[in-house]
């Protein structure tokens, strides 16, 4: 058996090595790890906003061109990943490689997903030392909020149709937006989350939700979560080191959040900016605004964000706080995918999951809905501002101008006027 799994992992890791992997119709088929790797690049470089529109790209590449899996087996994955914490459409794809070369594919597969836009709001996050250099005036930048807020307006009505299914869900999603306006702590993110999901298993009504199913999961990636995750928060108070810090907070936020890059905002700015003052609202709503103009996932902010708060040292520090941001908030989701997708198909019989991701997902709606009113009144109600914001929103709405179209817009609009 050990020399059975050596030769698995020696074809992984071999250049050009071709890869056994169960088809969509459950049949075994060769998939050359360079040529998936290739599709998972066109994925990323053509991934623009949140989750919603990252599905709709894996379904036409993978699905539809590539066919590595079915619509039913893209669906079905898609549901774990919403059931989980973390980057939704990060762990879709990445069950995508694991389904179709392991764990080390999987690996591979969030390298290529992640690793472009990551490194460029990395770089952005250089961008304000840039401008103060150069004594380019940060006004420049005066629309890319306003305009930001534009995004998460059209993201908090999109999610809302998809989440509010019946009154339950409504008033679910009306809790999670009040409390979360005033009560901005950061612990109160996961707690409306879990209430979500508690009340929405009580009140289905449902008898024999708890069915039994035989599970055999990999633990030493939950152990690894765990201890990462506890041994975070215990090092970060122990120590005076930011680098840790963003570390704990960047990993906390990816095992809190479910969703898209939209539903971390909340929690983000609430803790980065209002709580430990390490960035500026307009700075971190410029980030914010950013990267809607750029693909490759939303979490990937992380690495701006990270970078804004590790400033005041050296460049090499802020490029330490970019890569704690950035690997910190991914890591949560590769570990649980690690862990849950070997059962998935005994895990997805669970019917109490699929009950409490309905709840989840209303809260979670809740979360951007205030999100956005909480970053619209700290962006301030100008006038100029008003009309880039609902250009922003109409734009999107009508859909015949891309993302990055639109942020390019919000920077000339600044450098004009």
């Amino acid at each position: 058996m050990r020399r059975q799994r050596r030769g698995d992992w020696a074809r992984l890791i071999t250049p050009g090595a071709v890869t056994p992997a169960a088809g969509s119709d459950g049949t075994q088929r060769s998939v050359r790890r360079p040529s998936f790797l290739r599709d998972v690049l066109v994925c990323s470089l053509g991934a623009y906003g949140g989750p919603e529109t990252h599905m709709s790209v894996f379904l036409d590449q993978m699905v539809v061109k590539r066919k590595y899996l079915s619509e039913q087996d893209l669906i079905e994955l898609i549901a774990l990943c919403s059931i989980l914490p973390g980057p939704t459409s990060t762990q879709t794809i990445v069950s995508i490689g694991y389904r179709m070369g392991g764990p080390v594919l999987a690996l591979l597969t969030m390298l290529v997903w992640a690793l472009p836009v990551l490194v460029v709001m990395s770089l952005l996050s250089f961008l304000y030392h840039f401008l103060a250099v150069r004594e380019i005036p940060f006004e420049v930048l005066r629309y890319i909020g306003p305009m930001a807020v534009g995004f998460i307006i059209v993201a908090a009505v999109r999610i809302g149709r998809k989440v509010i299914t019946d009154l339950t869900t409504a008033l679910l999603m009306l809790f999670g937006a009040g409390v979360t306006y005033f009560i901005r702590a950061p612990w109160i993110f996961p707690l409306t989350l879990v209430i979500g999901g508690v009340v929405s298993i009580l009140l289905a009504g449902e008898r024999d939700i708890w069915n039994h199913v035989r599970l055999n999961p990999p633990w030493r990636y939950l152990t690894l979560f765990f201890l990462l995750a506890g041994g975070g928060i215990v090092l970060a108070t122990i120590s005076g080191n930011r680098i840790v810090q963003l570390f704990e907070s960047f990993y906390r936020y990816g095992y809190l959040v479910f969703g898209g890059g939209q539903v971390v905002v909340p929690v983000m700015h609430s803790e980065l900016v209002h709580v430990r003052h390490y960035m500026t609202n307009q700075e971190f709503l410029t980030g914010y605004g950013l990267v809607q103009g750029l693909p490759g996932p939303m979490f990937s902010f992380a690495a701006y964000a990270g970078g804004m708060a590790a400033r005041g040292h050296s460049a090499l520090f802020q490029v330490g706080g970019a890569v704690a941001g950035g690997v910190g908030i991914f890591l949560p989701g590769l570990l649980l995918i690690y862990f849950v997708y070997p059962v998935w198909e005994n895990l997805k019989q669970i019917r109490a999951i699929r009950i409490a991701l309905r709840g989840i997902g209303a809260v979670a709606g809740g979360l951007i809905a205030v999100a956005a009113v909480i970053l619209a009144q700290a962006s301030g109600f100008q006038l100029d501002n008003l009309v880039v914001t609902a250009a922003a929103v109409g734009l999107l709405a009508w859909r015949k101008i891309p993302a990055p179209l639109i942020v390019a817009a919000a920077l000339a609009a600044g450098f004009l006027l």
